[in-house]
């Protein structure tokens, strides 16, 4: 098993070391649930000022987004696709960060201490996978380096599927 001890303070050199854990934490594992727990996981316990971290993926019953692995307190289990900050990302197929979730139109209140959020979606051979999303107690927690460090973490985690 593979463990940080500390991020550095700057992000760009944090999602590097992320990314280095990531790599290492899934590899040889190809199984999506069991990539999905660790990369959460890895998240929620490494990123400061997270109160929530995982995934939602596609259901194959009826195409909304239904609840993978995460940490956090328990969430909202089904989301339309085009509904809330994780079906406006799987939507549109892009990052959404949004600084304050309660201004967000349609937002979906899972946790009511969440106050900002970020989703990347999860893309594989232009295949919609589903969302990874994460949600802090913070207002503007998320900026244009964590969008650009968590879309390098979700490719690792599709290379990883095979």
């Amino acid at each position: 098993m593979h463990t940080l001890t500390e991020l550095p303070a700057e992000k760009n050199a944090a999602y590097i070391e992320l990314a280095r854990s990531l790599r290492a934490l899934l590899a040889g594992e190809h199984d999506l649930v069991a990539n999905a727990a660790n990369m959460a996981a890895l998240l929620y316990w490494n990123l400061r000022e997270l109160n929530w971290a995982g995934f939602y993926f596609v259901a194959q019953d009826r195409g909304d987004l239904l609840l993978g692995p995460f940490q956090g307190k328990p969430a909202c289990v089904r989301i339309p696709v085009g509904r809330g900050v994780c079906g406006t990302a799987a939507a549109r197929r892009a990052t959404v960060v949004v600084p304050d979730v309660h201004a967000f139109p349609g937002h979906i209140a899972c946790d009511s201490a969440s106050n900002s959020e970020i989703v990347v979606p999860v893309i594989r051979n232009g295949t919609l996978l589903g969302v990874l999303d994460l949600d802090s107690p913070l207002h503007s927690r998320f900026d244009e380096a964590d969008a650009r460090g968590l879309e390098a973490l979700v490719r690792i985690f599709v290379e990883s599927l095979g």
